[in-house]
């Protein structure tokens, strides 16, 4: 058995601690929920609509989904390192740009340049792939995305209360110094961790059929994508659910929308601490039957017309606990691939996952419009889950085929 890396905090000629991993991963998804509730103030700053305002969500999620697609194949070319700290300036540059912004158009360019910060999602996956074997990969990617998993639910209520005292131009002004903070940390603690880098984009290219052409890569992909495509669903319907069907207060719609992350939470410290030592493949699929049945529950209490925010809400918690259990391992699997690509695959899975969560979101709104119920998001994200746990047996099936020699 190869022996665990050694790790020292702020060494970079140790692999990085997982502290920083957790911070990397964990500034996207600061960066794109922090300022939500100032929306409707910056609105009234620009003398803007609101729609308008909410391209700052919309265009930076389709634009981050294909940021993803370019950081892989760049620190597959010139490693780690480089690519991080360079994404990490752009986004402290960019912050400054926001919170500077003379007018909406203004804002919402800096915004989007602000994507860039992608890269500390994109490449702590990939850089935990390039230090550990599979199982044990897939075990420190579930505690990464478990402190990830609760910024978003944190990261609001660290935005209003700011804007609440100090306007919303402090939201930026916090989001500077994490990143400074964040760069720091990275520049002492993260050293290059690529096994091969200087391929050029030439090679790259030819080696992706390799990648792309596996079985094995897309239903890993696929699994993933469609277990987080049911929580994405979840976003885009259930403040409707909340507020419109079911009546709910502001504050426990709030308290509602958040009961996913703390299931995914759960779910990922299980990954963490059962990953190593079970394997991914049966993780995946206890997830995804996980995540399948309480959404089957979930539409017959909805056929036979016992239906209130607690068990709507209660069963989508389970939901995200089977997400927790499906993402990091489909995750590892997907990296494991071709690990000399193990960049390049963490973004074109990160392109799959938030490009087709994005159309489930939209979906949701679509088919919610005007429901009494919420049978329709519950149907859409039972078959999201399903597909999943579809993908699952898929993969599982294909590698026993594949050591029977078939």
């Amino acid at each position: 058995m190869t022996p665990p890396p050694q790790i020292t905090l702020l060494d970079r000629s140790t692999p990085p601690h997982l502290l920083t991993l957790v911070v990397l991963a964990g500034l996207p998804a600061l960066n794109m929920s922090v300022f939500l509730p100032s929306l409707p103030a910056m609105t009234a700053h620009f003398g803007t609509d609101y729609a308008v305002m909410q391209l700052s969500v919309s265009l930076y999620l389709a634009l981050t989904a294909c940021i993803q697609l370019a950081i892989g194949p760049l620190s597959d070319r010139y490693g780690r390192r480089p690519v991080l700290l360079a994404s990490l300036a752009i986004f402290v540059i960019a912050t400054l740009g926001c919170l500077f912004a003379p007018n909406a158009v203004t804002f919402l360019a800096f915004r989007m340049v602000q994507g860039a910060v992608a890269a500390g999602m994109v490449l702590s996956r990939a850089i935990v792939r390039d230090i550990y074997p599979l199982n044990e990969a897939a075990s420190r990617i579930g505690y990464v995305t478990m402190g990830m998993s609760l910024i978003p639910m944190i990261a609001p209520v660290i935005g209003g209360s700011l804007a609440q005292v100090f306007g919303w131009q402090s939201i930026f002004v916090f989001l500077l110094g994490s990143g400074l903070l964040i760069g720091w940390l990275s520049w002492s603690d993260v050293g290059e961790t690529a096994v091969t880098t200087g391929t050029s984009f030439v090679r790259q290219v030819r080696d992706y059929p390799r990648l792309l052409g596996s079985p094995r890569f897309w239903g890993y992909a696929a699994a993933c994508a469609f277990s987080s495509g049911a929580f994405f669903a979840f976003l885009g319907g259930g403040p409707y659910t909340a507020d419109v069907i079911f009546g709910l207060p502001p504050f426990w719609t709030g308290f509602c929308l958040g009961a996913p992350a703390i299931g995914y939470a759960l779910g990922n410290f299980i990954s963490g601490r059962f990953s190593a030592r079970l394997g991914i493949n049966p993780l995946i699929l206890a997830g995804a039957l996980l995540a399948t049945g309480v959404m089957g529950l979930s539409l017959v209490f909805g056929a036979v017309g016992i239906q209130g925010p607690v068990i709507f809400f209660g069963l989508v918690t389970f939901l995200g606990a089977g997400n927790g259990l499906v993402m990091p391992n489909a995750t590892a699997g997907l990296l494991s691939v071709r690990p000399d690509l193990a960049g390049t695959a963490s973004g074109l899975g990160g392109f799959i996952m938030v490009g087709g969560g994005a159309a489930l979101s939209v979906l949701a709104g679509i088919v919610l419009e005007g429901s009494p119920t919420p049978m329709p998001l519950q149907w859409l994200m039972f078959l999201s889950s399903a597909l999943s746990f579809a993908c699952a047996l898929y993969v599982i099936s294909y590698e026993h085929r594949l050591r029977q020699g078939r």
